[in-house]
This record gives C-alpha cells, sequence and structure tokens, in this order.
C-alpha cells in the first residue's frame, strides 16, 4: 500500500532511532510491513527496530531487522518480531556485540529452512545456548571474552541449515562446545568448518541422500550395468566453495559426493547414477592426449565435445539414460548471454551439450546446427575416437570466437553439468618432466592401481587424544595380495642361517606338541573305540539298546595359538644397518623367514602382513600369508617381494589386524609387530597424535583378548615405544642380531 505523508510521520513518531541513514529508507520499509503484518504486527515491528537502535551498534542491525523481519514474520508468526529483538537485547548485555549482524543475517534463511514458528524459536535457543556456553567469565561473575566460535557459525548457518536437520545443527554445535570451550583457536577452526572432526561430525549429521547409505546398492549399478569394480572415495561439497570440487576417478578409485539432495524431480539416488553412468561411459571409451599442444579455450571445448561423445555412446546401450541425464543438465537459452558484457564461451558449449542430449532443442544458431550434425555424422558409422572429436571441437571454438571471450567476466549461470566428472584422465602433460621421469610415473601409477584393485576401502576411527574422541571413519585401507618375487631367495637367506635353524630345531622339538590325548564314546570320530563298539553288539544280539558312541577322536595336548606378525613397510626400513651391508628391510625379511619356519614348525596358525602408509586416505595393507595358507614357495614368493616406501599409520594397521586375527578359535592370540621407528603420516603434524592412537589400538586389542607386543629396531625407541605398548616391547639395538632375536622371542612368549 502507499503511504501518506501524514501516515509516514505517525509511524516514524513510534521509532525511536536518530540514525540520518533511517531517512531514506523508511518509507519503503513501513510499506512492505504494511501490506505483510497486521497493526499489533507492525507495532510490535518498530518497538523491535526501537530497541535493536538502543543497544548502541550502529545503523547497520537496525537496516537488516527492518529489511528481513517482515518477510519472517509473516512466513511464521508475528511473535518472532518481538522475540527477535529481546534476543538481540541478550546479545547486547554481553560482550557477543560484534555477533549481533551476523546473527540477523542468518534469520531469513533460517525461516524458509525451517518453516515453523516452534523450529524458529528452537534455533534461535541453539545460539543462544551456544553463546551462553562459549563466552568466558572470571570466576563466574561477569563475562568478559566473546565467544571465539559464535561469529563464525554464524557466517556459515545458512550453509549448516541447509545440510543438517534442526536436531543435526544441535548435536553438532553441542560437539564442538563440549570439546572446545576452553580452546579458543580450536574453537574457531570448529565452527568455521576447519577443522577435520567438524568436518566429520558434519557428515554425520547431515540429510539427503547418504552415499554410505547406498553404496552396495550403487556398486552393484556400476557392475551390473557396465561391469566395472571401481572402489568409491567420498568427499564433501561443502568445505571448499571456493573451488566447488567435483568428481574425478583415479587409480584410487571414484571421486563421490558424499550426499545429494533431490533437484528438478530426480532422487538424489538416480542423481548417483547419472554420475556414475557418465564416469563408466569414460572408463570405457575415453583415452588420453597430451593438453600442451591446446589452447584454454580449446581444452574446455575438447572435454565439453568428449561428454558428448561417451554419453552418446552410453545412450545407445541405455536409452533411458537420456531422460535421466536431461532432467538434470542445464538449459541455457540461446540469447541468456550477452557478449558486450561478458565472455560466452561456455554458455555455446553448454547450449552444444544440451543441443546433443536433445534433439527437439530449440536453438536456431546456424553455427551450433552446423556443428551438431557434424558431431552426429562423426559418431554414425562408430564410436570415433577422442582424436577425432577433438578435431571437431577446436573447428567449433575456431568458427564462433568472439573478441568477448577472453573478458574476465565469464558467464557461468546455466553451464555446469554438475554430474559429469571434471575430466583429469583426459590429459597428459609433457612439462611434468622428460621422457624417463614420464615413464617412471607411469610404471609407478600401474603400481598403485594394480596395488589397490581388490577389496573396496575399509574405513577405520583414528583417536584425538586432544579431545579424547574418536574421529570417525578417519582413515582409508586398502588391502590387497602382496605382489610375489623370486621364493628361491628366501630359501638362500634360510640357508644361510642353517646354523641357527638347527639350535632352533631342539628348542622346537621340546615346545612341539609330542601326545595326542583320547576322546571316547563320541558318536562320530576318526577311529573306531573297539571296546566300546563289542560291548554295543553284545548288548544288541541280548535285546539291549547297544551304546551309539562307539567311536573315538584324538587332539593334540598342548598348543592352541593363532599369530599375526605384521611388519611395518615403511620408507626407513631401505636404510643400510649402521656397520654393515644389508638394507634393515634385508634382515626383516631374514628375521620373518626364520620366524615362519618355526611357526611352521610348532604347527601353530599364522599370518603376515605388511602396511604402510600416504596420508590416511591410503593406509595399504597387503597380505603375505593367510591363516590357512601352508609356508610355501608361493607364500616365500610374496615375501621375497617386500619393497619399502611411504609413511607409518600404525594404529589403523593394528585394527585391521586384530579385525582378523579376533576371528580366529584359538585360546591364545599374538599380535606381532615388527617396527623401525614411531608411527608418524605426512599429513600429521602433531608427534603424540598417531602414537596416543596406536596406543589406543593396543588397548582396543587388549579387551578382545589379543596380546600385542612390538619388536622395535629404533635405538631411540624407549622415549615413545613405551607410551604405546607398556610393558609389551623390546628393543633391538643391534639390528643385525634381529634373526636370532625374533625367533626366540616368539618362542619365549607362546612357550
Amino acid at each position: 500500500m502507499s503511504l501518506s505523508e501524514e501516515q509516514r510521520t505517525d509511524y516514524r513518531a513510534q521509532l525511536s532511532c536518530s540514525f540520518p541513514e533511517l531517512e531514506e529508507v523508511f518509507g519503503d520499509y513501513m510499506e512492505e510491513a504494511l501490506a505483510l503484518l497486521s497493526e499489533t504486527g507492525v507495532r510490535d515491528y518498530l518497538d523491535g527496530a526501537s530497541l535493536i537502535c538502543m543497544i548502541g551498534r550502529g545503523f547497520e542491525p537496525v537496516l537488516v531487522y527492518l529489511e528481513e523481519m517482515p518477510q519472517v514474520a509473516a512466513r511464521l508468526d508475528e511473535s518472532t518480531l518481538s522475540l527477535v529483538s529481546q534476543t538481540v537485547w541478550r546479545m547486547s548485555r554481553t560482550p557477543n556485540g560484534k555477533a549481533i549482524l551476523p546473527f540477523l543475517q542468518t534469520l531469513a534463511e533460517a525461516a524458509r529452512r525451517l518453516g515453523s514458528v516452534e523450529q524458529f524459536s528452537h534455533y534461535i535457543e541453539i545460539v543462544m545456548d551456544m553463546m551462553e556456553r562459549t563466552t568466558g567469565s572470571i570466576h563466574g561473575f561477569h563475562t568478559t571474552i566473546p565467544s571465539p566460535g559464535l561469529p563464525e557459525m554464524l557466517a556459515h548457518m545458512p550453509y549448516l541449515l541447509n545440510q543438517l536437520s534442526l536436531e543435526g545443527l544441535k548435536q553438532w554445535v553441542d560437539y564442538g562446545v563440549r570439546n572446545y570451550k576452553s580452546h579458543p583457536e580450536r574453537q574457531q577452526d570448529y565452527f568455521s568448518l576447519q577443522s577435520a572432526d567438524s568436518r566429520a561430525v558434519l557428515q554425520r549429521e547431515r540429510h539427503g541422500t547418504l552415499f554410505a547409505d547406498h553404496e552396495r546398492k550403487l556398486s552393484l549399478y556400476l557392475r551390473a550395468l557396465w561391469g566395472q569394480t571401481d572402489h568409491f572415495v567420498p568427499y564433501s561439497e561443502g568445505f571448499d566453495e571456493l573451488r566447488k570440487p567435483q568428481p574425478y576417478f583415479n587409480a584410487l578409485g571414484i571421486r563421490i559426493p558424499d550426499v545429494y539432495d533431490d533437484r528438478n524431480g530426480v532422487s538424489g539416488l538416480d542423481r548417483y547414477r547419472a554420475l556414475l553412468a557418465h564416469v563408466a561411459a569414460h572408463k570405457r571409451w575415453s583415452a588420453s592426449i597430451f593438453a600442451d599442444n591446446y589452447s584454454p579455450f580449446q581444452r574446455i571445448a575438447i572435454e565439453m565435445f568428449e561428454d558428448c561423445r561417451v554419453e552418446t555412446l552410453a545412450m545407445r546401450e541405455y536409452p533411458g539414460l537420456r531422460r535421466l541425464w536431461l532432467a538434470l543438465h542445464p538449459f541455457p537459452g540461446e540469447d541468456d548471454c550477452d557478449p558486450d558484457k561478458e565472455s560466452c564461451i561456455r554458455h555455446r558449449l553448454a547450449m552444444f551439450s544440451y543441443a546433443i542430449l536433445n534433439p527437439d532443442h530449440p536453438y536456431k544458431n546456424p553455427d551450433l546446427l552446423e556443428f551438431v550434425e557434424r558431431f552426429h555424422a562423426a559418431l554414425a558409422d562408430g564410436p570415433a575416437s577422442l582424436e577425432e572429436i577433438a578435431s571437431i571441437a577446436i573447428s567449433f571454438i575456431a568458427r564462433t570466437r568472439q573478441a568477448s571471450d577472453l573478458q574476465a567476466n565469464v558467464r557461468f549461470e546455466n553451464t555446469e553439468v554438475d554430474y559429469r566428472d571434471d575430466n583429469r584422465h583426459l590429459w597428459k602433460f609433457i612439462e611434468e618432466g622428460d621422457e624417463e621421469e614420464m615413464f617412471e610415473a607411469e610404471q609407478q601409477s600401474k603400481k598403485i592401481e594394480q596395488e589397490l584393485e581388490g577389496l573396496p576401502p575399509r574405513h577405520y576411527p583414528e583417536w584425538d587424544y586432544q579431545t579424547k574422541t574418536y574421529r570417525p571413519d578417519w582413515v582409508s585401507l586398502y588391502e590387497s595380495l602382496h605382489p610375489p618375487g623370486d621364493a628361491a631367495f628366501i630359501d638362500k637367506l634360510l640357508k644361510r642361517h642353517e646354523a641357527l635353524a638347527k639350535r632352533l630345531k631342539r628348542v622346537l622339538d621340546l615346545l612341539k606338541p609330542q601326545q595326542y590325548v583320547r576322546t571316547r564314546y563320541q558318536e562320530e570320530g576318526s577311529e573306531l573305540d573297539l571296546d566300546v563298539a563289542i560291548r554295543s553288539l553284545i548288548d544288541f544280539k541280548s535285546g539291549a539298546n547297544p551304546d551309539p558312541r562307539i567311536n573315538m577322536s584324538h587332539r593334540h595336548d598342548g598348543r592352541d595359538i593363532a599369530v599375526t606378525l605384521l611388519l611395518d613397510l615403511s620408507e626407513s626400513l631401505s636404510q643400510t644397518v649402521p656397520g654393515g651391508e644389508q638394507t634393515i628391510l634385508e634382515l626383516s625379511q631374514e628375521a620373518v623367514a626364520l620366524l615362519a619356519w618355526a611357526i611352521d614348525n610348532l604347527g601353530d596358525e599364522f599370518a603376515i602382513a605388511g602396511f604402510s602408509s600416504n596420508t590416511r586416505h591410503e593406509v595399504r595393507y597387503q597380505h603375505i600369508k593367510g591363516f590357512t595358507e601352508p609356508w610355501s614357495d608361493e607364500v616365500k614368493a610374496r615375501l621375497a617381494a617386500m619393497e619399502a616406501g611411504w609413511s607409518t599409520r600404525m594404529g589403523a594397521a593394528m585394527r585391521h589386524a586384530g579385525h582378523y586375527l579376533a576371528a580366529r578359535r584359538a585360546d591364545k592370540k599374538l599380535l606381532l609387530i615388527l617396527t623401525d621407528g614411531e608411527p608418524s603420516d605426512i599429513d600429521v603434524d602433531d608427534d603424540r597424535l598417531l602414537i596416543e592412537d596406536a596406543h589406543r589400538a593396543m588397548r582396543e586389542l587388549d579387551s578382545e583378548g589379543i596380546y600385542t607386543y612390538c619388536i622395535n629396531l629404533d635405538p631411540r625407541a624407549d622415549d615413545y615405544v613405551g607410551d604405546i605398548f607398556g610393558q609389551q616391547y623390546m628393543v633391538i639395538d643391534h639390528i643385525d642380531r634381529l634373526p636370532e632375536k625374533l625367533p626366540e622371542l616368539f618362542l619365549s612368549l607362546t612357550k
């Protein structure tokens, strides 16, 4: 409604606020308020603005209140007007005055997302509770230090409300307050979504279609339709809004968003299927070419044309994909981009992509239509190739190029196809190094891919000793069967220690179970018990019921032990032993070979595995011998092929070894860890973090009945190994004695 001068003067008199900037905007805000609010609501609106004006935080909080609150009150209830103004007044009575403006700026989004005055009130309770619990105090009487995390949380509140339910938000806030109340810097990191556990807890509380809930279903989809068994490596889309991460795939698997909301009538699960179908098409039909020969514009065009090519081929096999992809593809209008004001190169390519997907597109541009026809003609007789498509893409760029393409202001609206990957797999770069270095890098990449081609990653928590909490699903552990080498190498090592083996053999003969214990009266057994059988036959002939337990069985009277030998295969094992010619790795191979020979002679079941790590995202666990495998040339070949590399994230490897050991049926379960240094990794700055995590892992195994013992080859191990294993360790100062000490230690632990 239009506001008369008399009305304006009357309402202005009700607003106790003297900022000169107010005079220019007051009339507009009052017109909106009168259109949306009742008479009582208008009075509360002006009273609230007057109260906020009195807090002494300048004009901007008043402006935001006047601008946002009519819409909030109309959407929810007019009681929110006084609720908000009273909340701002309460905040102004604390040291948190700087948080008032960010708080007011969250209200419109909160009202839209929450939808009811009850939910809105709960939201304000969460904010105020967090503020009161994290504001500093002296002896509990007078607050003097503002909440470090409150402004950070409010700045990220629109994103949080889009990711979490109100209950999820409360749980996320409670975690941060509980763990970082006394740590201002860590509190800021948590509430600004910078810390790792902040992201982990947020992921745990998120809404939408969670990847974790549908991983198996998506894996079966990929296998059934495309015959592919890639690992999925989830990531979060919300923590790097500047760079906007996209899906991609490499040797470690397919990087995939951890949550998808429904969009354009397409469910979150179908959005995952659209992404995986596109990636699978690339993996089947795309190759790679050198990027150095192309300009940035040409590369963008080649990527878009290649996306269209593989999707066209995929739709020939599965026509239903057209409907799915078309629903998620942006629809750029032909006249949406103004070349006089912005660069339209992305816009033109997006139109081309849409025209390929939708044969009924409305575009009239003759160049566009010509290249759509050329594209289909290239694929008419077969799948074409990346090189052929690249040629057409370069011609398209040359034909449609405009001077404005070089402008910094690039049009992105309706050009981003977010179900597609970032196409990094299409490019090779000469400038990475000379041909020899490129060959080595390619071989290393193939080797990693072969090693990780097996089971999907297993996720383990990691203990944060500072917050006394676990970081959920923090470590990704990939397990595989160690590739084989030359088994004769291990036989040579054993021959070198022939004298030691003879001494061990005498000890083994004493420890080996020598007697069988007979178990009689068995209905099923390995041997007939003649005494019982004759007695049963007499009973049968006499007309009495015979005893059916006429068999007997035998078992060893002695050892019932399961052992896992876990080997640290980090890079430090490649160092030469001081004063010798052998590396630590070679001595470890000798020692492990002797120990395996000894355990095999005793008849105990045992397994051997090695581990190394390259950040928490890639902990490698390689099986060298399984519990049910015999000590054979195949196992010796794997042992001979051991190599040192990367770092030592011990806790995750211990947990995984314990996972297999706990499943064994044995009276005694022993985990022997052979390492030459303290736990460490390149993504960890705090030296104590992985030490404390390994100690926590040992306590977890102990609670499961698994006895853990460490053999450490580091002369400085006394500084840390006791913090991990307590008294359950041995430090071998003279590494060259390892082949002798390791079997002796095992025998002493298990006799």
